[in-house]
């Protein structure tokens, strides 16, 4: 039988959005591995918009849901209707639209809140003893909705490589234990059917992400 995974996206585009490359690496891997796959966002305003030539925010508003849709070739279903009965796994890539759109990370660190479907959703799957699979900042939501959880976000020594080191030290004041993990790995946590990779949180060749993200979900699937 075909693994059924709901993906879940934030937007389209790493600075107020889904990370591109981290949901096209998610979409072949489970392509490969035979996986049947459903992409859902929430149906609301993003936070802002960034243009991402220059990175600056600009007065537009846009809709998570209809530019989730570009990621999704169209194919993309509202996160108010996420069935988790009907699915084996959730795989949450990474971008500023997760710590932006599906919680506020971004603004308060440690002191975040998540966004109401997002936290039911992670919490139904996690009570239905469902494997979750993230990667980049995506689990910080882990941290936050799973106390005590294992997770890895890449390394917690700030350099040229790991810019965002800083996040493991906020997912542990956050209750969970942070896991030094290389780029092309990934850290599993059985207890709590979690699966964790750093992706773009490392200035790694591309790759070198796709892999990891690859070892992601294969862990993932292996526990659905």
């Amino acid at each position: 039988m075909a693994k059924r995974v709901a993906v879940i996206l934030s937007g389209c585009g790493v600075y107020d959005g889904t990370e591109i490359h981290e949901a096209s690496a998610i979409l072949v891997h489970l392509s490969r591995a035979g996986a049947k796959v459903q992409m859902f966002a929430p149906n609301a305003d993003q936070m802002h918009v960034v243009n991402h030539c220059d990175g600056k925010p600009t007065e537009e508003k846009r809709n998570i849901l209809q530019e989730s849709a570009r990621i999704a070739r169209g194919d993309v279903t509202d996160l108010a209707k996420l069935d988790v009965s009907a699915f084996d796994a959730a795989i949450i890539p990474g971008g500023f639209g997760v710590a932006k759109n599906l919680c506020d990370f971004a603004t308060k660190g440690k002191d975040c809140t998540i966004q109401w479907h997002p936290e039911k959703i992670i919490k139904d799957f996690h009570k239905a003893g469902k494997p979750l699979g993230m990667c980049c900042i995506s689990p910080v939501l882990a941290a936050k909705i799973l106390p005590g959880c294992e997770l890895t976000v890449g390394q917690d020594k700030q350099s040229d490589k790991w810019p965002y080191a800083q996040t493991a030290a906020a997912v542990k004041e956050m209750g969970c234990k942070h896991v030094n993990t290389d780029v092309d790995k990934a850290h599993i946590d059985v207890k709590n059917k979690l699966v964790t990779t750093c992706a773009f949180m490392c200035n790694a060749a591309i790759h070198e992400i796709f892999d990891g993200i690859g070892v992601m979900v294969k862990e993932t699937l292996k526990m659905a």
